[in-house]
């Protein structure tokens, strides 16, 4: 089993800027991709980015949408992936997910991961 706790959500203005967190825990061996995930309301979930979270050499993964504003990264020592967001819009207002699996391949941004935190609400006033 892996525990995944998201932080960093909060309310901010258009333009502003937040760091999420998401801390692992666990056999968090048995996983080598960790994903950031958001649902608006009333909306399905989708994918934001990815990261490699195995030996080697760091690879992200980013939806077309985010690529430029978002970026992906991680602590390994502390077990944990970082979103920074900038110049967020009103439609970045969601609940964002962190999520853990392991892929034999590239880290998808398809939400079927198989470990889920409990999100954090990011809310952003125009």
């Amino acid at each position: 089993q892996v525990q995944l706790v998201e932080s960093g959500g909060g309310s901010v203005q258009t333009g502003g800027s937040l760091r999420l967190s998401c801390a692992s825990s666990g056999y968090t061996a048995s996983t080598n991709c960790v994903g950031w995930f958001r649902q608006a309301s009333g909306k399905e979930r989708e994918g934001v980015a990815t990261i490699y979270t195995g030996p080697g050499p760091t690879y992200t993964q980013y939806a077309d949408s985010f690529e430029g504003r978002f970026t992906i990264s991680q602590d390994k020592a502390k077990n944990t992936v970082y979103l920074q967001m900038n110049s967020l819009k009103p439609e970045d207002t969601a609940t964002y997910y962190c999520a853990a699996t392991f892929s034999s391949s590239v880290c998808y941004l398809e939400p079927t991961y198989n470990y889920w935190g409990a999100g954090t609400q990011v809310t952003v006033s125009s």
